[in-house]
């Protein structure tokens, strides 16, 4: 008998109002000590200070070190100090950089094993600390994911730490946190929502669940990203985007993502290329290889973005729903090639062998992969 298990943080609180509750829920999960985990230009801007001000009872401590596309040395230097400042809770406020640090550096601490003991899925033994996580961009979904995704420089990767205790406690989700987003990070991690919406929707571990969220998200992010990327003041689309991510989130959280992450891991780890601008360029070209697989679903895909598919074949939908991302990434100024990136020819080959050994995702695809296969999605991206 199939199976399908639904993973989700413990609690969710979303809307305008929505910081209002973190005193409350600091207060709940027994936190004393709280340590603000984020980064410098959130924290230049006023971000982290807002946060602050809900805290004003407590001794809270601010770590503020996170880099985009983090490394795996910045979790063990997060646990310093944590263990130094004797913090037993931690709010990650942030993109999904800060909310994955927090997440691993929350089971890091009390697991107290080497961090290359705990890649992999379900190798983390003992509950985290307890977090709260704050997002300030609209597209990863790391609020609601049980995976902590981090750059291995030495080995040129990414790699993920999956598990039910790296799902946070609480997720906090508000339109106004995301105001202070520069418009690429909107168009980037506005994207990369969209493509863990349609991976999820097409991964062969779909359910009728994460199906209805995966359309809904689609549906929201290609009505109103483009509004929030011409105007960052829309709290109107702040709030639908905000939404459409946690929504999204919750799709691939339990669905999986497929071949577009795998095949974008190797532009992170080896061109330090943002993980959504990854995404964003590999989607088309892998939705093109995918849309054998299941032409009904991608017809869905295609009336979700807003095509009007009732004299179409589902073929023909498939190639309108190709064309409709590429539309919407264009809105958004997503550049288009590796080449834009200084990527060279002679490195394909090493990047489809790097993508090829990331199975935990390749193996949700709809449509089987192999070596050459994954170089001609890269060349045809080139």
């Amino acid at each position: 008998m199939n199976v399908a298990e639904f993973k989700i943080a413990n609690k969710l609180i979303t809307g305008s109002d929505a910081l209002n509750s973190l005193e409350g829920e600091v207060r709940n999960l027994g936190i004393k000590k709280p340590l603000i985990v984020t980064d410098e230009i959130l924290q230049k801007v006023g971000v982290v200070e807002t946060v602050e001000t809900e805290l004003k009872d407590y001794e809270v401590g601010i770590y503020n070190r996170v880099k985009p596309e983090p490394e795996i040395e910045l979790v063990e230097d997060c646990v310093n100090e944590i263990k130094s400042g004797h913090y037993d809770g931690l709010i990650a406020v942030g993109g999904g950089s800060a909310i994955d640090i927090a997440k691993a550096a929350a089971v890091l601490y009390t697991n107290n094993v080497p961090i290359e003991e705990l890649f992999g899925t379900d190798n983390v033994q003992e509950r985290g600390l307890p977090v709260i996580a704050i997002p300030t961009t609209a597209g990863t979904g790391s609020e609601v994911t049980n995976i902590s995704i981090l750059s291995d420089k030495k080995e040129q990767l990414k790699k993920g730490i999956v598990s039910p205790y790296l799902l946070p406690d609480v997720a906090l989700v508000s339109p106004e946190m995301t105001l202070t987003m520069p418009k690429s990070v909107t168009a980037a991690s506005g994207i990369d929502a969209l493509v863990h919406a349609i991976e999820a929707f097409i991964s062969v571990n779909a359910s009728p669940i994460t199906d209805a969220l995966a359309l809904k998200a689609i549906k929201m992010i290609t009505i109103y990203l483009p509004k929030a990327y011409a105007n960052p003041n829309d709290l109107k689309a702040r709030e639908e985007m905000v939404t459409a991510s946690l929504m999204a989130g919750m799709a691939f959280g339990n669905a999986g993502v497929g071949a577009v992450h795998a095949l974008a891991y190797p532009l992170g780890g080896r061109f330090d290329i943002p993980h959504g601008i990854s995404n964003a360029l590999l989607l088309p070209y892998v939705m093109e290889w995918n849309k054998i697989s299941n032409l009904e679903k991608f017809k869905e895909i295609a009336q979700a973005m807003g095509v009007d598919t009732r004299d179409l074949s589902d073929d023909e939908a498939a190639d309108k729903a190709i064309k409709a991302m590429q539309q919407l990434s264009s809105y958004v100024e997503i550049p288009t090639s590796l080449q834009e990136f200084g990527i060279t020819e002679e490195v394909i080959p090493h990047m489809a062998d790097d993508a090829s050994k990331i199975t935990r995702l390749l193996n949700n695809n709809p449509r089987l992969f192999d070596v050459k296969d994954i170089e001609k999605i890269y060349r045809a991206a080139f």
